[in-house]
């Protein structure tokens, strides 16, 4: 079960909050570039200490009416690294897909999407 999220755009972690906020900008430039559905804009949500990324169903294959929906979690693991989780909508969960040093190895990963884990 994850922690109430804070506000958006704000995490309750004010001594990391620089580091936070330089991620930010580098997930908003990769979500630019990403392969999948770049007809719609993803928003990013405070989740945590980290990012969820938020987009509308366009595909329509979760939400039937378009609605949002989350893509992915990238969030710090407190050892100096990342994590990047997928969203399983069936089951109303997060399950990891990778764990990386580098941040940008995950938006790598998430932008390209080429097995379809994050942009269904």
């Amino acid at each position: 079960m994850m922690a109430a999220m804070p506000a958006v755009g704000r995490h309750a972690d004010d001594a990391g909050g620089a580091v936070l906020d330089f991620a930010q900008a580098r997930i908003r430039r990769a979500l630019a570039q990403r392969s999948r559905y770049r007809y719609v804009q993803p928003r990013l949500e405070a989740e945590g200490q980290g990012w969820k990324i938020v987009s509308p169903n366009c595909s329509r294959n979760i939400d039937k009416q378009g609605g949002d929906i989350d893509i992915a979690w990238l969030t710090p693991d407190g050892e100096g690294g990342w994590l990047l989780f997928a969203r399983d909508h069936a089951r109303r969960s997060w399950n990891l897909r990778a764990r990386s040093r580098r941040l940008a190895e995950l938006l790598t990963r998430l932008v390209v999407d080429r097995d379809r884990e994050f942009w269904q």
